[in-house]
């Protein structure tokens, strides 16, 4: 029976040994995502589950480095999906009646981080203490950044610009913003396909 004194000997055995031969059990060329990368990664695995027809969008909230809540934009909870038209708006749109970023109050879908900070509130997950951070596909819109404004996200990521976004409230709130490179996440999402 090996006793905890003894898987103490062999940590400090082990750790003097990489200390002075190197780490044998990593290879040279070992590499994964930032943090950022990450989490952008699982908003970008969020937005698969969007069931809206103009604009795919995933969002996670993290704090800590630990994933608190998902959204991906579509119709509320029991109500016909977007592509199946549950959503006039995006019916309209998709058939080019309407152009993109009009008649934004006749959208039936909740966006993503709209949907990720519900989450949050169904799940009574108090988000914004500790430096929360909202991973989005885009840079939220008017509406959602100020429900991330009152939960008190302090940094959003994403990887593309939204026409109806507000910079001057969202500098005004403190909240920063950073664009992630979206060369580098193709980068991991091929990188997971060839595992």
């Amino acid at each position: 029976m090996i006793t905890n004194h003894t898987f103490l000997d062999i940590a400090k055995i082990l750790s003097s040994y990489i200390r002075e031969y190197g780490n044998i059990f990593m290879p040279a060329q070992f590499e994964r995502p930032s943090w950022d990368d990450y989490f952008m990664l699982q908003a970008e695995l969020a937005k698969l589950r969007s069931n809206c027809m103009t604009r795919k969008v995933g969002a996670v909230i993290v704090r800590d480095h630990r994933q608190i809540a998902t959204g991906y934009n579509g119709t509320p909870p029991g109500i016909k999906n977007c592509f199946e038209g549950g959503c006039k708006r995006c019916q309209d749109r998709m058939d080019g009646k309407i152009k993109s970023g009009a008649s934004l109050d006749r959208c039936l879908c909740n966006h993503a981080e709209a949907n990720a900070i519900m989450h949050c509130a169904i799940l009574g997950i108090e988000a914004g203490s500790k430096n929360a951070i909202l991973y989005s596909t885009f840079i939220p819109c008017l509406e959602c950044s100020k429900m991330a404004i009152t939960i008190g996200i302090k940094e959003i990521m994403c990887l593309d610009t939204y026409p109806e976004t507000d910079y001057d409230l969202i500098k005004e709130s403190g909240i920063t913003i950073k664009l992630l490179d979206k060369d580098k996440i193709q980068y991991w999402t091929k990188t997971l396909l060839n595992l």
